[in-house]
Formats: C-alpha cells, structure tokens, sequence
C-alpha cells in the first residue's frame, strides 16, 4: 500500500472539476502540464487563465522531500517558523553525507560515526515535526520517492534540483530552495512564475545500444544548459509510451542540466507497471480511474505547435549512443569517429581511469540489470576492466533485489566496488585522492547528470564524461574513451579478437521486488515532546539569527568579485569536503565564490580588497568589508547560479553582508533563492554594461527607496578615477518578493505573520 493514499486520492478527487473548469477558462485542450497546474491551484477550481512566462502564480504542492545536506538548513529554518507540524506529507532521505572510498559497509559506518551528530538533528526534529525520514544507506533520494511517492498527476517539491525525476511517473515535480520548501511546510501557498511549454516529441524505438539516457543527452544538446529555464518539458508520442517508468525518470532528471522547471510523462501503461511492481496498487488502481486527466489531450499531441511554445521532435530509431561533456553537460559527442576525432582535436585524454554508475539518475534494476549484462559478457569473453569500476545502487530495495538476482555478483566479479546506496562521486562524495586540487589530467566516464570541473573528484584536471549505464560498463572494460561498442573489437587474456553484444535487461524484476530493511522511520504522530538540541560549539550545525532588512538606501557598495563565465552554485558554494558544514552557515561561508573565475585577473579565490589595495580569498575579503559595515556586490556573466538548488550560494553570501548580485542572466532556483534571502537579484539591462564594471568600483543605488514590480532600477557606478557610469539593471520582484525585501528575507515575514 502506498504512502499518503488518502491524499492521492484526494488529489484525483478534485481533478476532473479543476481541469474541466482550466479547459473551459483557457478555452483549449490542455497539455499535461497545464492539468496538474490548473488542479493545484493554491485558490482552489481554476477562474481564471494565466499567461506563461509572466504571471505569477499560487500553488499547493502535495509534498515535500528534502535531502540531508539541504535539510539541515530547511528545518533549521522551519524551526523558526512557529508551527507545530509540517502542513503537507514531508520526508528527509540521508543520502548526500556518506563519501564513497572502501565499499558500502565501511563507508557507511564511517558516515555514521562521522556525521552522526547532522543524523540524530535530522531524525530528531523530523520525529518532532511529522517528517518522514529515510536513514543513512536507505537509498538516493529521487529513486526512493520515484519508488515510494510519486504519483501521476500530483505536485511535489523538493530541496534538490533533481526533484524532477519524479516526473517519470507523471509528476509536476520541481527543484526549490530550502525557503520555498519552509514555505509549503509552513502551510503557505508556493509561488512559481506559470512556466513556458516545450514538447519533446519522442518517435521510433529505442534499440541496441542507445537508451533513455541518450534522449537527454541530445535533448541537452539542442537547448544547451539554459534553454529549457522557465519552461516544462512534456514528453509525448510513441516512443515515450515505449519507454519504461525509470527511463522515463532518467530523462527527467537530466531535464534539470537544461535548466528547465520540471520534465514530466503523461500517464500509460509502463507506469501503472511501475506501481504495481513497487506495492502501489491502490495508486493505479485510482490513477485508472481518471487516466484521460493524467495526459494531455489528444489534440494537444496531435498538432503540438499550436499548444506547446516550442516543439522539438527525435526519431529513437535513428538515435545512438552519446558522450557529453567534458565540464559540461550539454556538449555532446557521438561515439566512435567523432569522438575520436573530438577527443585528439581538443586534447582529452583517451584512456578512461574510471567508470562509475549510479546516482538518482542512472541507479534502478533497469539500469544496473543493462549495466551487468555488458558485464558478463566481459566475464564470459576472458575480458577485464581497464578502468576501475564503481556502482552505487540507487535504493535498499535496488540493492537488495539486485543482489538476490545476481546481479551485484556479476559486477564484483569483474572487481567492480559495490558503493554505497547513495550519491557519492556523483556530487563530490568520493575520497578519489588525497590531494585532489595536484591531481593529474584524466578522463572519467560516468552515468550522472553533471559533470563539472572539479563535481566528482575535486580533481580540476579530470574530464568526465556523462553516458548511459551500459556504455559505461563497455567503456570501462575498454579503457578507452574512443572506444565504440558497436564495431570496436577487444583483446582477451588469451589475445582473442572479441566483441560485445548489444545489452539486455529487465525493465523491472522478473521475481518481484524484495527489501528486508528499507530504512523508514515514520515519525511520532504527537512530537511535541521531543526535544531538538543544538551545541553553541558545534560545527557542522548552528542555530539562524534572522537577517536584518537591507534598507531602501545602499550606497558605498564595493565589489566583491565579477565572475567570469560558468558560475555556478558549485562555484559559489562547493559540495565535496563542504557539505559537513550545510548545518553551519558561518563555518559554509568560509567556501563562498571560492570557484568563480575573477574577470580581472582569472584567478579563483583571488580578489582585491579595496580597503588595503591587497588580494585575498574571496571570503576573508568579504569578511572584511563586512566587519567595516560596508555592504557589497557581486557581478556575473549568463545562467548565473545554474546546477544545484543549493540556497547556501544565497544565504552565504547574504550572511557575509552581499547586498545585490548583477548578472547577465540566472537560473531560475538560484534567483528565487536570492530573493527568499531579502536580497538583490538583478540583471543589466543592456549586456554590454558587464564590460564597464571595473575592480575598485563603488556602487550607489539611486532609486532603490521606489523598488517597485515590472520598474528597473538605477545604479551609480563610481570608478576609482572618479567617472561614473549610470546602468539601468531590470528585476523580477512582484509586490509579495518585495515585501520579502523588505523585512529582510521570506522567513522573517513567515514569522511576523504567525506571530
């Protein structure tokens, strides 16, 4: 039986009304997305239309998940918001803070003895609070909701940006910041600007050695890290409702590398397989009952152009496998030739020290069953790994089943480390090397979604390469980043040529689904005599003193930094060694902008403090202005803040005394983050104006005192011989982000109203 299926229920209950009223209202058929928009209005039955892409507009999600290392700030502040319990289904799932080095049981019991003191936080207030909460070892958080919670139909939100893999069974599932999170927990309405529409029509069939994955990887390729932001992508058409429930997952949860709001499916048969084979009859069973409302209309599908903003359109039967990256995920390379001639044009390295696969985007029983069947192949051809090998199964209930089907026993065979059941290298989680930062020029292949540099080793040298799980598998037995599966032939340990075969799996498991231990704690239906204890001298936790208001009059500002290109949030915030300290953010603003690339010298962790004429690290010189009362600015260059919905990047700065940040352009979780902070997220108006920004520069705000929606403000710009330049910087603050500003963050005006 499913979790929560009172409220699913509830929520199909309330649909055909709400989505009959949107259809009339709008006055077209409607694609899926604008359905469980429309049905999750925070006013109830739809009155009225909304326009995409510019009004802003109130929602009430069905739940929450959040995951340890954004938790810790999330309910720290929650506990500040006077309530008693969370209003709507919220879980913590314990997967970000168990670094992978030995193997499962000894990383996680070293994750246990050493984070121990965030664990017994997490688990005390969520006890107290009425949160569910998933132990350490339980799994990744997106394939335990995609097991456990997620439903056709339904809103959720969660405090990571892979909260999207949710819509591989038919979610609006997005990515926020933990304030948005506290919001919804609080019982308030969730604001999202009405999202643009993008269908991706998807024809053919996936055969051979091209899977889900490879979907994502070229739709990356075509709307490139930014060109999904401030929309949803609908997936539609023959070769979707071909696609099984988790590749569905993996294709939505790489939607967040294009910046896109959420990716989701439309409901069919693959899902109602999913649900059934995890113990979710009863969702299906409800979800059938109104399944012409969990897709879109069959009109919308019929002539997408007139529904959708954009329409793009891959044939399955013509896609092969791909290879994206190095540093960024969106540069995507076919495999073979044109790898190979890539690779020697730019001087990646051709020999692959590691293959990894996992994390919440490649690790269910499809994907490590695809993943085993290269590897037997290996097994039975006399052929071993040239590479290393990694695999972190995605969930207990993965694991388990996987390792009573044989399935682990094929990878240890070949060597392979079984890590565990958790994101490890994925997010920097990885004890690679002892001194990363002088480590060599190497090349990776893995089955993540981000592929930075410096994102899973902490090595700047390292080129990683994003592919499906079972191309992963081959390249890892080759060794070699230009090795093409489909023609290429290997050399066995008795000098036989030998090829591999195309993969095989199952798309769920033939004997069912089994775990012994899943690792759910349900909270105290009555927490209210829990105690939640913080120590003043902690480290990795501290208690929040709410922000002061930033006023209506900045003036003197100096400039922190002007970042140059790509920043971001693992620039501005890293994860790694940092994530420790989520829970204390005095002791995390210590990593603030330490990646960002200063354009004046580009130099990381290299700015000049205007009050001594000297360089510094970017935090001790922010640390100084702020001892000296002087607010500051950070300038940046386009998708400002793209990757994860840390809001660290935003409460870091802020706390250190960073008034504005002024950019080309953000990513949409990032500059909601800043606002939820009570700070400036601005844009110039005219790009050019990046250009004038000098190092010994002052900023004056003239009319902030008139801050205002839809009116862009007007800022002096002082340089150190004297001249000024006046730039005009747009915003998008409606009234209730403005108010938000005005008391000096979105949390001190959910205190003041349930004072």
């Amino acid at each position: 039986m499913a979790f929560d299926i009172d409220m699913i229920k509830n929520v199909y209950a309330n649909m055909a009304d709400r989505v009959d009223a949107a259809r009339e209202i709008t006055g077209k058929p409607l694609t899926l997305a604008e359905k469980i928009l429309y049905s999750h209005l925070w006013d109830g039955k739809p009155n009225k239309a909304f326009t995409r892409g510019k009004d802003y507009v109130d929602f009430a999600p069905d739940r929450i998940a959040c995951q340890d290392a954004t938790a810790q700030m999330a309910l720290l502040q929650f506990m500040q918001a006077g309530k008693a319990k969370v209003a709507v289904p919220t879980t913590v799932h314990c997967d970000h803070l168990i670094q992978a080095k030995e193997g499962a049981v000894k990383d996680l019991k070293h994750a246990n003895n050493t984070s121990s003191e965030v664990f017994n936080f997490l688990e005390s207030v969520s006890n107290k609070y009425g949160i569910g909460f998933w132990k350490p070892g339980a799994g990744i958080i997106h394939q335990v909701v995609l097991e456990n919670y997620a439903f056709p139909g339904g809103m959720m939100i969660g405090t990571d940006s892979h909260t999207v893999n949710a819509g591989g069974l038919g979610m609006v599932a997005i990515g926020v910041g933990g304030a948005d999170a506290v919001d919804v927990m609080a019982g308030m309405a969730w604001e999202l600007k009405f999202p643009k529409l993008i269908g991706v029509k998807l024809t053919g069939k996936l055969s051979g050695w091209t899977a889900p994955k490879d979907v994502i990887l070229k739709v990356a390729e075509i709307l490139t890290v930014k060109g999904g932001t401030g929309a949803i992508v609908e997936y539609f058409g023959p070769g979707a409702t071909s696609m099984s429930c988790t590749g569905k997952g993996t294709i939505c949860n790489m939607g967040a590398e294009i910046g896109a709001t959420t990716s989701t499916f439309g409901y069919d048969e693959s899902m109602e397989r999913y649900l059934r084979a995890t113990d979710r009859f009863d969702v299906a069973d409800a979800a059938n009952e109104v399944k012409e409302y969990l897709t879109a209309d069959a009109e919308v599908y019929a002539n997408p152009e007139q529904y959708f903003d954009q329409v793009i359109e891959i044939n399955l039967s013509e896609l092969g496998p791909l290879l994206n990256g190095p540093f960024t995920p969106d540069l995507s390379t076919a495999v073979g030739k044109e790898m190979t001639e890539k690779a020697k044009a730019n001087d990646w390295p051709m020999q692959v020290e590691w293959g990894l696969i996992g994390s919440c985007t490649n690790s269910s029983y499809e994907d490590l069953s695809r993943a085993s069947s290269i590897a037997q192949q290996a097994l039975d051809k006399g052929l071993k790994t040239k590479a290393e090998f990694g695999i972190n199964p995605g969930s207990e209930q993965v694991r388990y089943t996987a390792d009573r089907d044989g399935i682990l026993g094929i990878f240890e065979k070949l060597d392979a480390k079984i890590f565990t059941n958790a994101c490890g290298p994925c997010i920097g989680q990885w004890a690679r090397y002892s001194d990363p930062k002088n480590a060599p020029k190497n090349s990776i292949v893995h089955s993540f979604n981000r592929n930075f540099a410096k994102r899973a080793d902490g090595n700047p040298n390292t080129h990683a390469f994003v592919a499906s799980p079972e191309l992963t598998a081959a390249i890892a037995i080759a060794g070699r980043l230009d090795f093409n599966p489909m023609t290429d032939k290997l050399i066995n340990e008795n000098g036989e040529e030998v090829m591999l075969d195309e993969p095989t799996g199952w798309e769920l498991p033939p004997k069912g689904f089994e775990v012994k231990e899943n690792g759910y704690l349900a909270p105290k239906e009555d927490g209210s005599d829990v105690v939640v204890t913080v120590n003043d001298d902690s480290e990795r936790l501290q208690l929040l003193t709410p922000f002061e208001p930033l006023g209506d009059s900045i003036t003197g500002a100096k400039l922190l930094i002007k970042a140059f290109g790509k920043c971001t949030t693992d620039h501005i915030s890293m994860a790694g060694p940092w994530l420790r300290f989520r829970g204390h953010l005095d002791n995390i603003a210590n990593n603030t902008l330490i990646g960002a690339v200063n354009a004046f010298n580009k130099k990381t962790n290299f700015v000049k403090n205007q009050l001594t004429g000297e360089y510094d690290a970017v935090p001790a010189t922010q640390r100084a202005y702020k001892k000296a009362g002087i607010k500051t600015v950070v300038i940046g260059d386009h998708n400002y803040g793209e990757g994860s919905s840390r809001e660290h990047a935003a409460m870091q700065p802020r706390h250190l005394g960073v008034a504005a940040v002024i950019v080309k352009s953000f990513a949409r979780i990032h500059e909601t983050n800043l606002k939820k902070q009570g700070m400036l997220g601005l844009t110039f108006a005219n790009e050019a104006d990046y250009d004038l920004i000098q190092e010994d520069d002052t900023f004056n705000f003239v009319d902030l005192n008139e801050f205002a929606p839809e009116k862009p403000l007007t800022i002096e710009v002082v340089h150190a011989d004297g001249s000024k330049d006046m730039i005009k910087v747009n915003h998008t603050y409606n009234e209730a982000q403005i108010a938000w500003y005005k008391e000096g963050s979105a949390l001190n005006l959910i205190k003041k109203q349930n004072a």
